[in-house]
């Protein structure tokens, strides 16, 4: 078991003993420990056979011993056992917004509350409100919580359903029986959250291949199973279902279970006024204008118009005299319409990304050390990678203060002096933005800085009037490079806070602001919606992954999937450009921008 993977578990446990009530000397140990272990530099294994794990900071005795079986068998009893004595469903209560165990802790002494249920009906009832350090606002936030959860149990982030899928889809193309496999669906429509799971196969052999789908290890259960189709259960709660189809009704299938609703629906009308009849089976002469061989055809397997089979989506759209239309902008909002007048411009890819700007190390929040994310962004081919850590406002993040921050600006100088690393380092910061819209750091340690990200982390509870100027005046900063995660929201578990994004837009187009698209999977903010207009008008966008760790660089594959949904091109985004042009751009804003370590 690796160091992030410990540190999880001793965070938990410091959790599960703030609900049991312990000694919170005791549970700031266990917090302290997992800090410890993130921010650890040396290779773990290394240092626990050498024996020098005890003299760490923040890891005593009894934390090495814990830490020591956890990392050699993978299991630690006193966890297991600590988990067992605790009610489940105060742990589930975690999932609620605002409500976190100190809380928790007192719901359930004072009210008896175990569950989720327990606590829905006692806000209905009023008896949350009424407790110490609670309130009629808490109350109602927490009613707003749990409906939310209910709401949002039943779909998925995009990232999550796209790594259970893809293993399925490769698997299912690796069998003899299968000529084409794709995923379908919202999935991919890259559309940010995801209900279920949609896989097309085209084969005529069908037993095999629906056996192989309804056995995997990862199925709790089969909901359903027949010649042709399957639908199964996983064990993370997503349902995916399984459409075998002939080799020559696949494309038309694929069209049709890609969707959206609002898209198949204009394609139909679209064919009918042509005197055609499209469907998952086909594109065939309406009904009382083809021949009864074409129109049995298209049950069997889709006989197409004109001259050949049809055997691409490209094709398809042809036929009806569109160019072709990505799956990302099948959403029935004006494609149709654009792809007849003409050809849509080659959308950004994930190949096309030079570097990222929004990121974090150990200094901060973030779990791998400023080398270990400068190799991460390395070996993915980067020619730049950005460090942007919390400033100090963010103390729960163990925001940077200026003399912290200059220590790190320091030391990335030094790195990119070193040539340790190919990749080029600039110096950023995420700085918060204020309640009032100043900006967290003096000027003096501003102008230090290659770039300056300023996002909003607290008092989400201003009106939209407040929030929108609290961030104007932050983008209308001299220095502000880029606005990072407009709304705040987190999918599946938060709303943004009210902001008007229209006045946000004009200000940065104003002040020549990029606005980030922060590609955490949880985030993926700015939403899609308003790329596709604000793009049109000049706004230059940023693919952000908001790292925090070298896994999370990756996060940047459900970036460009948000920005293809915006119908954004790289010529749109700010880091597709190579690393001489973005130094240019950040000097507009910085004339010392970009000479971090630059070698002379």
């Amino acid at each position: 078991m690796n160091k992030h993977a410990i540190a999880g578990i001793l965070n938990e446990i410091g959790v599960l003993l703030e609900l049991k009530d312990e000694n919170l000397f005791k549970v700031r140990a266990y917090h302290a420990g997992a800090r410890a272990l993130e921010t650890l530099e040396e290779d773990l294994d290394t240092v626990i056979a050498e024996g020098r794990l005890q003299g760490i900071k923040g890891i005593g005795e009894a934390l090495a011993k814990k830490i020591t079986e956890l990392q050699a068998t993978g299991r630690l009893e006193f966890f297991e056992n600590l988990k067992a004595a605790t009610p489940p469903g105060l742990v589930e209560m975690l999932e609620i917004p605002g409500l976190g165990a100190k809380k928790i802790k007192a719901l359930h002494a004072q009210l008896g509350i175990s569950s989720i249920e327990d606590l829905a009906r006692a806000c209905a009832e009023g008896r949350v409100a009424a407790l110490d350090g609670f309130g009629q606002k808490t109350q109602e936030n927490l009613l707003a919580g749990i409906r939310n959860r209910e709401a949002y149990g039943r779909r998925h982030l995009w990232w999550e359903a796209f790594r259970a899928a893809e293993p399925i889809l490769r698997g299912l193309r690796a069998l003899p029986q299968v000529r084409r496999a794709e995923h379908a669906g919202s999935l991919r429509r890259g559309l940010e959250t995801v209900g279920d799971l949609d896989f097309l196969v085209a084969a005529e052999e069908w037993a095999p291949v629906v056996q192989w789908f309804v056995s995997r290890p990862e199925v709790a259960e089969v909901t359903a199973k027949g010649e042709t189709k399957a639908s199964v259960r996983f064990t993370s709660g997503l349902q995916a279902d399984l459409r075998i189809v002939p080799p020559d009704q696949f494309v038309f299938a694929l069209h049709h279970f890609t969707g959206s609703k609002e898209h198949n629906v204009q394609m139909r009308q679209r064919a009918q006024a042509r005197g055609l009849s499209l469907s998952e089976w086909g594109l065939v002469r309406a009904e009382g204008e083809g021949t009864a061989k074409e129109k049995a055809g298209a049950k069997r397997g889709g006989v197409g118009v004109g001259p050949g089979s049809i055997q691409t989506e490209t094709a398809l759209f042809a036929a009806l005299g569109l160019h072709d239309i990505p799956p990302e902008l099948r959403e029935g909002l004006g494609e149709i319409e654009a792809a007849e007048l003409g050809g849509f411009p080659r959308l950004v890819e994930a190949g096309d990304l030079r570097g990222v700007f929004h990121n974090h190390t150990t200094a901060s929040d973030g779990r791998n050390s400023l080398a270990e994310m400068v190799a991460g962004a390395q070996a993915r081919g980067w020619e730049y990678f950005g460090v942007a850590d919390h400033s100090q406002a963010s103390f729960q993040a163990n925001g940077l203060d200026a003399a912290r921050l200059r220590k790190q600006i320091a030391d990335i100088a030094a790195l990119n002096r070193s040539g340790r690393y190919q990749i080029h380092v600039f110096a950023g910061v995420e700085c918060d933005i204020l309640p009032d819209g100043r900006l967290d750091l003096d000027e003096s340690v501003l102008r230090e800085l290659d770039y300056i990200v300023v996002s909003v982390h607290s008092a989400f509870s201003q009106s939209e009037t407040e929030m929108t100027a609290r961030i104007i005046r932050a983008i209308e900063h001299p220095r502000t490079t880029m606005l990072g995660h407009l709304t705040g929201r987190l999918l599946l578990k938060r709303e943004g806070y009210a902001v008007d994004v229209a006045k946000v837009i004009d200000a940065a187009l104003a002040n020549r602001v990029a606005i980030e698209l922060n590609a955490n999977p949880q985030r993926l903010d700015m939403d899609w919606r308003h790329w596709r207009a604000a793009a049109g008008r000049g706004l230059l966008c940023v693919i952000n992954p908001d790292a925090h760790d070298v896994a999370g660089l990756d996060y940047v594959r459900a970036g460009i999937n948000a920005a293809r949904k915006g119908g954004l091109t790289a010529a749109q985004v700010l880091n597709t450009h190579g690393l001489s042009e973005v130094r240019k751009y950040l000097i507009t804003k910085n004339p010392m921008a970009g000479a971090v370590g630059v070698k002379t």
